[in-house]
């Protein structure tokens, strides 16, 4: 027992790492009213959370290197409790940004990327499998448990208590964390400040365009953002596709920059010849894209339960609990099968999963979200996602060196937020644009005086808010309409609402399938480098 103290400490953090974005998306609408913000808001905060680690995860990793694994596993540590601390305490959105998304993300980017140097430094053979399965595992419990921790919490006592809970936890791990042994570096790490802009700026601006998407537009300018009485849409087009073409430049000019580096024997933040190693560069695809359709669905459909059905924080997690019971499964049978099947079965296997389970929650919906489709398509969901944290953690570091290891955890946790992040972005984004669309044709196949009409259409051509049923005709109601014209919004809202939440799982579901094409190259983890 005393050899695996180690990965139980780090599992233990990593499950805080992992339960904090489920606890935040089935408390999203409580925390929503309590910080006197919008679903939009929550959105945001969620998004940034995400990105924030994606965009510093490998500066995180290089700073381990710089350090020492352990040292940066500490001082992560106290920076995430800190935001924990912040978190707990916040009064309005903006504190929560600074606490939650901003400071714990940064917590993170250290944390994560120390977990898995320090699992790979204490464990070797046939041990570190076990170890990395145990990370796995602790990932999709983490994922599982979240939104009934949060949902109970949030029901019960306050979704304040579960972020003082996260900073106990921290200095805890803070106090038995000599235990775990690291190995010596030269403190000579060097840290390309341009490299960590170019990264950065260019996971920013990307997902920040896709973020605005449902607000701004893609292409043909919906709300056009203005700075100092001068609106900002050069030549007719959105700022959104600015946006994501200066991320993409940005970050083909980063990885441009890290190979110009390596080739002249100066230290890169990214090594970019790991990205070469075939089953490596897999396995990260895969983890991203399994982050997008998690985050996705963990976005869009606690959203719809608790806006427009009402649901409380706990209902919403028990909703969620066929996924979760999936998850828990099939990542200790996913461990297991590893004796059986190659890794790249298990894997493929976990994706096709997560598409069929995706296909059965769209079409399983319905105004109560009820049924026996919904709840196979949860399960089966967390199925999927279980059989891929088992697996892909070792994949990823058993293709590389064991002195590469740091960088690896830094990209696997680029990756894995990247994912999520977009997830996010898109999925909401898709959600309120789909709704706003909807929502307007379904008025103007109405009855209503066309003055009516044009308001509604005018108002809405900025993004239709997410609210309930209720909220929608209580709108009308206060701006002088008629009960019969808030009984005929409302009724289009809700349908609008109902078929936003169809065409933005849809989304996820085509991407699912696509991403079913990034596991051609996963193979077995004995047939990698040790």
């Amino acid at each position: 027992m005393k050899k695996w103290q180690v990965i139980i400490i780090l599992a233990i953090s990593q499950f805080v790492m992992i339960l904090d974005s489920t606890v935040m998306n089935v408390s999203i609408s409580t925390v929503a009213h309590d910080l006197g913000t919008t679903i939009s808001g929550m959105q945001a905060a969620i998004t940034v959370y995400a990105l924030t680690m994606a965009a510093f995860m490998l500066t995180g990793g290089k700073l381990g290197d710089k350090w020492g694994r352990r040292k940066a596993f500490v001082v992560g540590s106290i920076i995430y409790g800190l935001g924990s601390l912040i978190t707990a305490l916040s009064p309005s959105l903006p504190v929560l940004f600074v606490g939650w998304s901003i400071i714990e993300g940064l917590g993170a980017v250290l944390v994560i990327p120390a977990i898995a140097a320090l699992t790979a430094i204490n464990y070797k053979d046939k041990d570190r499998v076990v170890a990395f399965s145990i990370l796995g595992a602790t990932t999709g419990i983490a994922a599982a448990a979240g939104p009934l921790i949060g949902g109970f919490m949030t029901t019960y006592l306050s979704w304040r208590f579960v972020f003082m809970a996260e900073t106990l936890i921290m200095i805890v791990a803070i106090l038995v964390s000599k235990r775990i042994t690291d190995t010596k570096v030269s403190g000579k790490t060097h840290i390309d400040i341009k490299s960590v802009i170019l990264s950065a700026g260019g996971m920013a601006l990307f997902v920040l365009g896709i973020l605005q998407s449902k607000t701004w537009g893609w292409i043909k300018p919906l709300a056009i953002p203005e700075i100092g009485n001068y609106q900002i849409a050069p030549f007719g087009i959105s700022l959104v596709s600015y946006l994501i073409i200066a991320g993409i430049v940005l970050l083909w000019v980063f990885a441009r920059r890290q190979k110009k580096l390596e080739q002249l024997g100066k230290e890169p933040l990214l090594k970019i010849s790991l990205l070469s190693i075939t089953p490596l560069r897999s396995a990260l695809s895969v983890l991203m894209s399994q982050y997008f359709a998690i985050a996705a669905l963990f976005f869009v459909v606690p959203v719809y339960l608790q806006t427009v059905l009402g649901y409380d924080a706990l209902k919403t997690g028990v909703k969620l609990i066929p996924l979760s019971i999936g998850l828990v499964i099939f990542s200790a049978a996913g461990s297991k099968a590893t004796a059986k099947y190659n890794v790249r079965q298990i894997v493929r296997v976990g994706q096709l999963a997560i598409s069929i389970g995706l296909f059965f929650v769209f079409a399983s919906v319905q105004p109560d979200l009820k049924g026996t489709f919904f709840w196979i398509g949860m399960f089966i969901t967390g199925a999927g996602f279980g059989l891929l944290a088992s697996q892909l953690g070792n994949v990823s570091m058993s293709s590389v060196d064991k002195s590469d290891t740091a960088v690896v955890g830094g990209l696997q946790g680029t990756f894995q937020n990247l994912g999520s992040s977009m997830g996010t972005a898109i999925a909401g984004s898709v959600f309120v644009f789909m709704l706003t669309s909807g929502f307007v044709s379904s008025i103007q196949a109405t009855t209503l005086p066309s003055s009516v009409k044009g308001t509604v259409t005018a108002q809405a051509s900025t993004g239709v808010a997410i609210m309930s049923e209720s909220q929608a005709e209580q709108l009308v109601l206060e701006n002088g309409g008629t009960q019969s014209e808030a009984d005929t919004i409302s009724s289009a809202y809700e349908e609008a609402q109902l078929q936003a939440l169809k065409q933005a799982l849809f989304v996820v579901f085509v991407m699912s399938i696509f991403a079913l094409m990034l596991s051609r190259d996963i193979s077995s983890v004995t047939q990698k480098k040790p």
